[in-house]
């Protein structure tokens, strides 16, 4: 099975938590000079008997409730007040009914926060006419994401040449996908970069009847993100029945693609692309794939307040996500939710927030035109 596959049939996944910066280090500088930063902002905000909404544009299953339930308990502990948090649903339109909702709210006391995903990044990147919202007005409080791993039968897997994927070009792939604009976009621009004939078959209900598809031999190319491929996928691997291939990758805080810190023993697209004669890793087709990834996986899940959000109000939420990431007992409880991947707050937040809303003119133009002439989907 090769380097990559003994990874998982060793049963040992590594993983790491990146360090962040403990609301307790905020109280030492309370009465400095500097004390307008950290726990001294979250002073100027009190919520003590007021209710937060925690709005997210989805109905009350699926990844982003979740994690929205996931957070909603250790915020109101957190944020100053203790106030009640209240999860709220607004699903439609693929989540561009809550956004375009949300748009038109404006900050009044701290207690209102949204939370869109990467099916609310994708219809804004593309310039989908239903997008009537501006990341650029909210105000981010935490990023949050998670990653993907692409996955192949044994006997394709045994086909590449280390990590170079041209031994596969002639093979025809099918594979079970969800849409063409919507987060299986990424995996399918990959493959096509690769030079890959893959052939999605469009209505699945989600990633795990793409997965049911590769196990009953339907579909001979697959992807899960993280939490799913841990728990369905790696079973198969240590099985013989698959192999995976590549993750998608990680960011660093510099906003640079690095190996996911869930599977450190897995190359990434990026790496692929480079072994493999033909796939581009710079210009306006790579820029676009990178634009793409970065908002449907290390910054898939965001938490923001809405416009005209003070600074205190944005220090108070910051040294809330702060001080719930610093518990000691965050990584065992968020595990199941979040996966091993860092939840950023401040600056680093501010990076990938705008990596993952933020597209150059080219880059969405041929994204447009390649969905346009591989699919016949226009969102004009």
């Amino acid at each position: 099975m090769g380097l990559y596959g003994s990874f998982f049939l060793g049963g040992k996944i590594m993983s790491f938590f990146k360090s962040v910066t403990s609301v307790i280090a905020g109280a030492i500088v309370t009465g400095s000079a500097i004390g307008f930063s950290g726990v001294a902002s979250a002073e100027a905000l009190n919520l003590e008997g007021k209710t937060v909404e925690f709005v997210i544009p989805f109905a009350e299953s699926g990844g982003s409730a979740h994690f929205a339930n996931f957070f909603a308990p250790l915020l109101s502990e957190a944020l100053p007040g203790k106030p009640t948090v209240v999860v709220k649903y607004m699903p439609g339109a693929g989540s561009t009914k809550g956004a375009n909702w949300f748009q038109e709210q404006s900050y009044e006391d701290g207690t209102l926060i949204f939370s869109p995903s990467g099916s609310t990044q994708f219809p804004y990147l593309l310039g989908d006419p239903r997008v009537r919202y501006e990341y650029k007005d909210w105000n981010v409080v935490l990023v949050s994401g998670t990653g993907g791993v692409a996955y192949l039968p044994p006997d394709l897997a045994k086909k590449m040449n280390g990590l170079d994927a041209t031994a596969l070009k002639d093979t025809d792939f099918i594979w079970g996908s969800a849409g063409a604009t919507r987060l299986d976009l990424v995996p399918q621009l990959a493959w096509a970069m690769l030079g890959l004939k893959v052939e999605p078959v469009f209505g699945i209900k989600g990633r795990g009847d793409g997965r049911l598809m590769f196990e009953r031999g339907e579909a001979n190319i697959d992807y899960q993100t993280s939490a799913a491929y841990l728990s369905s996928v790696v079973p198969l691997v240590d099985a013989g029945q698959a192999v995976p291939m590549m993750t998608w990758g990680a960011l660093d805080d510099d906003g640079n693609i690095v190996r996911d810190p869930t599977f450190p023993d897995l190359p990434t697209f990026k790496e692929v692309c480079e072994a493999t004669p033909g796939c581009p890793t710079s210009g306006e087709v790579w820029e676009a794939w990178k634009a793409f990834m970065i908002a449907g996986f290390p910054a898939q899940k965001m938490i923001v307040l809405p416009k005209g959000a003070p600074q205190e109000a944005i220090d108070a939420y910051k040294a809330a996500f702060d001080a719930i990431i610093a518990r000691p007992d965050f990584a065992e409880i968020s595990a199941k939710t979040l996966g091993n991947y860092p939840q950023r707050t401040g600056k680093a937040a501010a990076n990938a927030f705008k990596l993952a809303t933020t597209i150059d003119e080219k880059s969405k133009e041929y994204v447009q035109n390649w969905l346009m002439t591989t699919y016949g989907v226009s969102l004009k």
